[in-house]
């Protein structure tokens, strides 16, 4: 099991990925895709790298707007690996042109 980050560690990660907000024990970003069609194609990159990592985010589709939170369940809080998936999502959404 992951240790969990303490809030300067979190905050410290966070300056890395500007577009992600901490909510209490997860980390969240919304993207808008250009199509709903390419919001899928998001979707379905990003859960190729979560089963790789075996680590998975919280994904919420609403038309080409996609939400993502991510926190790490066994560990009871934020641990490394929601900001290395965290960075891995910004490069997919990049490639896709969601922004």
């Amino acid at each position: 099991m992951a240790d969990t980050l303490d809030d300067t560690d979190v905050a410290d990660r966070l300056r890395a990925l500007p577009d992600w907000t901490r909510n209490g024990d997860e980390i969240r970003r919304e993207v808008k895709a250009p199509s709903f069609l390419e919001g899928i194609a998001v979707v379905d990159d990003v859960a190729r790298a979560a089963e790789d990592a075996d680590h998975h985010p919280d994904i919420d589709i609403r038309w080409r707007t996609l939400a993502f939170a991510l926190s790490t369940h066994s560990a009871g809080g934020l641990t490394g690996k929601d900001f290395d998936l965290a960075a891995v999502i910004d490069r997919i959404a990049e490639r896709h042109g969601a922004r």
